[in-house]
This record gives structure tokens, C-alpha cells and sequence, in this order.
């Protein structure tokens, strides 16, 4: 069995965030196939339970912790670099030395590290294959929150979208395999050989997220990060635009506002008839108590793993061209892509009456990503990199 060195940014659990759930995943359907030593950045404390959770996905855990004060000295540092400010923020020399002591004594097959900003802790290692999984292309991520910015975060943002595609393009040569999670996101990094990087898209535990009889009680669910700037301007888009053309038909509309962390701009959104969940111990009882998922996305790259899980729970979905275009074909069948307010607004209201007609008019949702999402088959490429480096 082959021996991989995973490297990541942050501790894959709790899954409140897209990387952690991608790693998490791709753990679990490795486990038993190649011989995992996982080595984690950390800028707190993990909890023993949190420690636990990991060590049922992988052999070997290592956490290794970054000082927070040198974490925001490396902002300023990087006022006088090339490099992008989160790569930076997540690189320290002394963290890089114990990074490299345990690829010394674990001597991997192969190393498997996940976004650019990890990647100063491995690229230089050369006595095995790399794999840098990008998951989005971040450069053109910043490019669109760019659009929306003004001032001085602006001007900030417009130079790390600048310094994320350089970096994205000239990181490309230290890894000798490369994976995205979209087509999509593909042809926006740089490199001249972009058409190289496979896509390993994320897939859904249909196992976990399964209806089950419930009260609905929300007529439209939106959940994300909510500290996540798209997902920050998701929620506003939805109450502040796509509220009032709601209620135009369905004056007691509900709509449910949930996930972890949320920005104070999504806590002010909160009124009668619209609900700010923040942290929930199971996301599923958002999605059993809501009667359509929708996912008004205008910024951001990448698949939407919440399009997936609402699927899965057979919710009907409405999306916009942004986090439609990554899905598999066959998605028109299940997902209604709407761009405009006025669009969004008539079809979620469609999709609601349909629903309360009907309860099982979102199961072809369920098919699809048990057809197209399973993580078994998501990680299959993974695993032939993997076991075909010894």
C-alpha cells in the first residue's frame, strides 16, 4: 500500500468550510487504499474529539501550529513580495521545518497538497510525485469580488487577484500533477498547459444527506459560510432583491438564511419572515425543513457543494449560470438556472407551489448526484495517481 503525505491549510473538521469538506471526503473514500499520514496547519488549539474524527480518515495526524502574531506580521511582509497575502498568511519557516522532518521520516510515495496557499511547504520536496489540488481558480474568484468592491478594499483585492493568477500560473511547475474542481476554473489558471490539470470534481454523501419526513416550515433555503464574501453577497442579493419580488406573490414567504459564522451584514438581514441560523450541529434539519434550495451566486468560483447536499435531500433548485455551469451534464433536468432578479424570483415561487403540490418533486435531484457525485468515484483518479508511484 502506498504511503501519501497530505498537506492542508487548515484542520479538515468540523466541515463548515468547502476545503475541510473536500479533504474530509476524499479521506474517507482513500481510507483502507493507500496509507494516509495527514499534516495539518492550525493557528488554535484542536480538540481531542476533533483529533478523533481525523484519525478514523487517515493513519497518521500531525497539526502543526502557526504562531498567530507572525501570522499578521507576514501581511505586512508581503506589502514588499510578489506573493499572494494568503500565502503568506499561512507560511511559516518553522512550521515548513517540522513539514519537512516528517516527510523525512514518513519517506511518502506520493504528496498530496491541497490549494496554492500550502504549497511553499512542499514544492520544494523532490523525492517523490506531487499532486497540487488548486480546487478553484482563485485568481479569477478575486477577480469578481473585485467587480463589486470599491475603495481601498478595492485596490487590495485588485492586487491579490493579480498576484493569485502569477502565483497559480508559476506554482504549476513544482507539481508534476494538478487537479481542479472544474472545467470551468480550469481554463482560468494561467499556465500554458491548463488543459493538464484533471478534473476531480466533489461529490455528496447521499448516505448522510437523504430525506426523511419533516415539517416544512421555511419556504427558501440559502446556506453557505456565511462568512464567505460570496456567500456574504448571495444572502443580500436574496433578501435585499429577491425578497420583495417574492412577497409581491407570496406576501408570508420564508426564507432561512443558514451556516456558520455569519458576516454582520447577514446578521442585519434578519427581520420577520427571515431567519439567520448561524452555526447548526446538523445542516439537514435546514434542508428537511425547507421546501426549495436556492443559491443566487454572483461572485465565486467552483462547484457549490450545498447545490449537491440540497439535491441529495431532494430539494428543487434554483441556481445562476455561475454555479450551474461546473455541474454535471444532465443538470437542466434538476437545477433552474436564473439570472435575473426577475427570473430567480419566478422560478423559486414556481418550484414552491410544486413542492407543496407534490413532496417528491425534487427526488430526481437524488438521482442525479447518486449517478454523478458519489465520492468513491470522485476519488478513483486520485488513487490511481497515488498507487501508481511507488
Amino acid at each position: 500500500m502506498n504511503r501519501v503525505l497530505v498537506m492542508t491549510s487548515r484542520v479538515p473538521w468540523p466541515l463548515e468550510k468547502g476545503d475541510k469538506l473536500r479533504m474530509y471526503h476524499q479521506l474517507r473514500a482513500m481510507r483502507g487504499k493507500v496509507h494516509v499520514s495527514l499534516c495539518c496547519l492550525s493557528h488554535k488549539p484542536v480538540s481531542e474529539a476533533d483529533r478523533k474524527a481525523l484519525l478514523e480518515v487517515c493513519d497518521e495526524l500531525h497539526i502543526i501550529r502557526l504562531n498567530r502574531i507572525l501570522m499578521g506580521l507576514n501581511l505586512l511582509r508581503a506589502l514588499f513580495s510578489d506573493r499572494p497575502y494568503q500565502v503568506h498568511y499561512f507560511f511559516q519557516r518553522r512550521a515548513r521545518k517540522q513539514v519537512y522532518a516528517i516527510a523525512s521520516a514518513y519517506k511518502p510515495d506520493h504528496i498530496y497538497c491541497q490549494l496554492i496557499r500550502a504549497a511553499e511547504y512542499v514544492k520544494h520536496i523532490h523525492v517523490c510525485p506531487k499532486t497540487l489540488d488548486y480546487m478553484d481558480a482563485l485568481g479569477k474568484g478575486m477577480e469578481r469580488r473585485a467587480s463589486s468592491a470599491k475603495g481601498l478594499r478595492k485596490r487590495f483585492i485588485e492586487a491579490e487577484r493579480k498576484r493569485l493568477g502569477n502565483y497559480e500560473n508559476l506554482v504549476f511547475d513544482y507539481f508534476e500533477h494538478h487537479t481542479i474542481i472544474s472545467e470551468q476554473d480550469r481554463g482560468f489558471i494561467l499556465h500554458p498547459q491548463n488543459k493538464d490539470i484533471q478534473v476531480v470534481p466533489n461529490g455528496v454523501d447521499t448516505d448522510y444527506f437523504k430525506p426523511a419526513p419533516h415539517t416544512k416550515d421555511v419556504d427558501v433555503l440559502f446556506l453557505g459560510n456565511m462568512n464567505y464574501p460570496p456567500n456574504v453577497d448571495g444572502a443580500c442579493y436574496l433578501v435585499e432583491e429577491l425578497l420583495p419580488l417574492l412577497r409581491k406573490h407570496r406576501p408570508e414567504v420564508r426564507i432561512m438564511l443558514a451556516g456558520a459564522n455569519p458576516h454582520r451584514r447577514v446578521k442585519a438581514l434578519e427581520q420577520p419572515g427571515v431567519t439567520v441560523t448561524g452555526w447548526m450541529d446538523d445542516v439537514r434539519e435546514a434542508y428537511l425543513r425547507s421546501k426549495v434550495f436556492v443559491a443566487p451566486m454572483r461572485l465565486g468560483t467552483g462547484l457549490q457543494n450545498k447545490l449537491l447536499e440540497a439535491l441529495s435531500m431532494e430539494l428543487p433548485c434554483t441556481t445562476t449560470s455561475l454555479a450551474f455551469r461546473p455541474l454535471a451534464p444532465g443538470a437542466a433536468a434538476v437545477v433552474t438556472e436564473a439570472n435575473t432578479s426577475e427570473a430567480i424570483a419566478s422560478a423559486v415561487l414556481a418550484q414552491i407551489q410544486a413542492a407543496e403540490a407534490d413532496p417528491k418533486t425534487g427526488a430526481a435531484g437524488r438521482t442525479f448526484v447518486q449517478e454523478h457525485y458519489s465520492w468513491a468515484g470522485r476519488v478513483a483518479p486520485l488513487l490511481e495517481q497515488f498507487n501508481t508511484t511507488a
